[in-house]
């Protein structure tokens, strides 16, 4: 009787170290499952953070325009797409694609009508405003299999007229 007793203890001790290596290891993958998730969401939230910094400096860029002289901006195609550049000590439009990073950030202007009456911006009829314009900045970029964008549209005046 004796050595049955010892054959069973040595048998349920290898089942319970099968058992601990198995919870062992089920413990680390989903704790590296977790791990990559939160990475994943991490990059993809500095990219969003990114993208908001580019999209408020591209703001910023027609203003800064539009400050040098209304023409920077009233000389331009509608609809067209225009990248900003930094030259020399100011920044220009161009219509050469380029990127920021792996962010690419393209202006647009379209022009704005009036309704006489109101003087108030229509989407239909009215009269053409000739020293407003609706500026639309995207910023997109990729995001594994996603192409992702954030946009921002305002109204920009000739104020110095």
């Amino acid at each position: 009787m004796k050595n049955f007793n010892k054959k069973n203890k040595k048998g349920f001790m290898m089942v319970e170290i099968i058992i601990a290596v198995s919870i062992m290891l089920v413990v680390s993958i989903a704790t590296l499952s977790v791990v990559q998730k939160g990475l994943k969401i991490s990059g993809q939230s500095l990219h969003s953070t990114q993208a908001a910094f580019l999209l408020e400096e591209g703001g910023e860029i027609v203003r800064i325009l539009r400050d040098g002289a209304w023409s920077n901006l009233s000389g331009l195609s509608l609809s067209t797409n225009y990248y900003p550049t930094f030259s020399g000590s100011t920044w220009t439009l161009s219509q050469t694609p380029n990127q920021v990073d792996s962010f690419t950030r393209t202006v647009t202007f379209s022009r704005v009508a009036r309704d006489v009456s109101t003087g108030d911006i229509v989407s239909s009829g009215g009269v053409t405003d000739d020293g407003t314009l609706l500026v639309n900045v995207v910023v997109s970029w990729q995001e594994g299999e996603q192409n992702l964008s954030k946009n921002l549209s305002f109204y920009i005046s000739n104020i110095f007229q």
